[in-house]
């Protein structure tokens, strides 16, 4: 069975929503609780580097803490690793899901994408 590891949030709806079309596409989860734990620096800089996106992607711009923070003023003054270092200090600033193979990674749920990343 071919395996990914999810970085989510069990109540989050769409985490379960991308949960259940990974599952149907026959893959085998590895989950991570990003509320319990945020990847570390290391890990996000990897996930980063695979993504082919910009650290802001990562970003969940419409949760509490993002907004709590003042974010949307203060990361376009922020380094590359300062902002990986504020994601891996706090898992609820984490754009979920994010899901890798370890070589591919997409960052939030879309039927469309999820179809072409990860359909069969």
């Amino acid at each position: 069975m071919k395996k990914l590891t999810i970085y989510d949030y069990p109540k989050c709806g769409t985490c379960r929503s991308a949960i259940k079309t990974l599952k149907a596409m026959g893959y085998e989860l590895e989950s991570h609780n990003v509320f319990e734990t945020a990847p570390s620096v290391e890990t996000l800089q990897t996930l980063i580097a695979n993504s082919g996106l910009e650290v802001k992607k990562f970003f969940n711009t419409s949760g509490e803490v993002y907004k709590e923070l003042g974010l949307k003023d203060k990361l376009p003054g922020m380094t590359e690793q300062e902002k990986i270092e504020l994601l891996a200090s706090n898992g609820r600033l984490i754009k979920r899901p994010v899901v890798t193979n370890g070589s591919t990674v997409t960052v939030g749920f879309k039927d469309e994408e999820y179809d072409r990343v990860w359909g069969n």
